[in-house]
């Protein structure tokens, strides 16, 4: 594919040459289209060459990109051919790339491909962020069921078998005056709970 700017300022003459190829792939079972190339051509003479990488899409679709550049701010889709080449002295940046090059019907993109990651870093941030919580969640409901297992222990604990019950009348315990010289005094022969009224 070949745009030409014609007339336009200091753009006359100037041609952006995209070099496109299909390659039939068995595991998808379709064809597939790729940009391969990308030349700037000047005055009828390459001026620069762009290999082209991660730009494909099924035939039967196009191609979209929010940036496809030669700068790393923008991921460096468009890679200069060569060292030694002209391409290191030019910036190429296109803003809402579109592209289809093979099985265009009623002169309309087909349904876009879009280059878009599904790993992005803010889709990676957001996964972590829910494998924390996930991790919380359960760590707090490991801790509910272990302190209901506690609960379970202690009312076996607090079973008659190991406290002995009081009497609700402490006035019914057998007493025996002791011997002294002039005060009555009392004591419990219930050990028990050890106890001296005076």
């Amino acid at each position: 594919l070949s745009l030409k700017f014609g007339d336009i300022g200091n753009l006359k003459d100037l041609v952006i040459r995209l070099l496109l190829t299909t390659s039939y792939y068995q595991l998808s079972v379709q064809n597939w289209f790729s940009l391969h190339r990308l030349q700037l051509l000047y005055n009828h003479s390459i001026q620069a060459t762009f290999n082209a990488t991660r730009i494909y899409a099924p035939a039967s679709y196009s191609y979209h990109c929010e940036h496809v550049s030669s700068l790393q701010r923008y991921d460096a889709l468009l890679i200069p051919s060569s060292a030694n080449d002209l391409s290191k002295l030019w910036e190429v940046t296109f803003t809402d790339f579109q592209i289809q090059g093979f099985n265009i019907q009623e002169g309309h993109f087909a349904y876009a491909k879009d280059c878009a990651s599904f790993f992005s870093p803010a889709i990676l941030m957001g996964l972590v962020m829910s494998l924390i919580l996930l991790l919380v969640l359960a760590y707090a409901l490991h801790m509910l069921i272990h302190l209901k297992s506690l609960d379970r222990h202690y009312e076996c604990k607090s079973s008659p078998a190991y406290f002995g019950q009081m009497k609700d009348n402490d006035m019914g315990d057998e007493k025996e005056p002791l011997r002294s010289s002039g005060n009555e005094s009392y004591e419990l022969r219930n050990q028990q709970f050890s106890k001296i009224y005076i």
